[in-house]
């Protein structure tokens, strides 16, 4: 069956509810609108993913100089396991690599096999557990790297 195209673009204010209700859907501890905004403000690249119009997904990452620090990534509950997920984390890579960036980390909760998968499937390596890191439920994270080019 015939998919309509996925694409990306920079985070905006105007998107914030629509990134704020996945975020609630698909996190525990979900970030609000204003840390969104919050984060828009600093030196960040935050991108949604689109189809037809329709905000399915977003991921976002705290830049440092040569260094990254990805804080959030979500698909649509309805959206997920489809490929949109490892789409929208190259394309994050891709913008990261022009701006200069050749070292990025992130925490994953030790139970999300799935994106576990992708990170280390993108070249993300596992270099260390932080005890106790999540709640709700209270779980390891895992810290993961990825050193590019």
């Amino acid at each position: 069956m015939w998919e309509e195209p996925l694409y990306f673009r920079k985070m905006c204010k105007e998107d914030l509810a629509d990134v704020a209700a996945i975020e609630s859907a698909v996190f525990s501890r979900p970030w609000s609108e204003q840390a969104f905004l919050q984060a828009l403000a600093e030196d960040t690249i935050f991108i949604v993913a689109l189809r037809r119009n329709a905000i399915i997904g977003y991921c976002g990452m705290y830049c440092s100089f040569s260094e990254g620090e990805i804080t959030n990534v979500a698909v649509a509950p309805q959206k997920q396991n489809k490929g949109i997920g490892r789409k929208m984390m190259k394309h994050l890579l891709s913008q990261a690599q022009s701006r200069g960036i050749s070292r990025i980390i992130l925490e994953v909760r030790i139970s999300n096999k799935n994106a576990i998968h992708l990170y280390n499937s993108l070249g993300f390596l596992n270099c260390g557990i932080r005890r106790n890191f999540y709640e709700m439920p209270r779980e390891d994270g895992m810290v993961m790297v990825w050193e590019g080019s």
